[in-house]
């Protein structure tokens, strides 16, 4: 069964990665231009982020070095599974970014693919990168909390 947020609007594919390695600041809603073949493939969950992050060139937001695989029963006019694709953002959302990313150590990320409406939506962060001591520090405040959680729930059987 697919994750979902709620019943309507189930994920397509979450970025785990991204909420490892950077803070997220702010997420933001953005529309993605695909063509034909790349939203039946999306719907498959055919998509992967590994090194994916946005661009912001000329006013308009890219999305680099996502890999939407070409469709299963597609023919010979499938799309080719990396490219750059644009992002539909405001303009006021765009300059936003583009002013927040000229700071040190600010990216743009995709963290998530969803469906709303019918239609394919991309979740991006304004992240800033985790330093090695930051992550352990994610990682010990995670497995303090497992540790709580199940001693509580071992208190309350008995």
């Amino acid at each position: 069964m697919p994750r979902k947020d709620d019943d309507r609007n189930p994920v397509l594919l979450t970025n785990k990665k991204a909420f490892h390695d950077y803070i997220v600041i702010e997420a933001l809603e953005a529309g993605i231009k695909l063509h034909g073949t790349e939203v039946k493939s999306c719907r498959e969950r055919a998509i992967s982020v590994a090194d994916a992050f946005v661009k912001i060139e000329k006013g308009q937001a890219f999305l680099y070095n996502v890999n939407i695989s070409a469709y299963s029963h597609g023919s010979v006019f499938n799309h080719t599974p990396v490219s750059v694709r644009k992002l539909l953002l405001n303009r006021r959302e765009i300059l936003k970014l583009a002013q927040m990313v000229k700071e040190k150590g600010y990216t743009i990320i995709p963290l998530k693919f969803y469906l709303k409406h019918g239609l394919v939506k991309v979740e991006i962060g304004l992240c800033k990168g985790k330093t090695h001591g930051d992550k352990r520090d994610t990682l010990r405040e995670r497995q303090d909390k497992l540790e709580t959680d199940r001693a509580i729930r071992n208190y309350n059987k008995s």
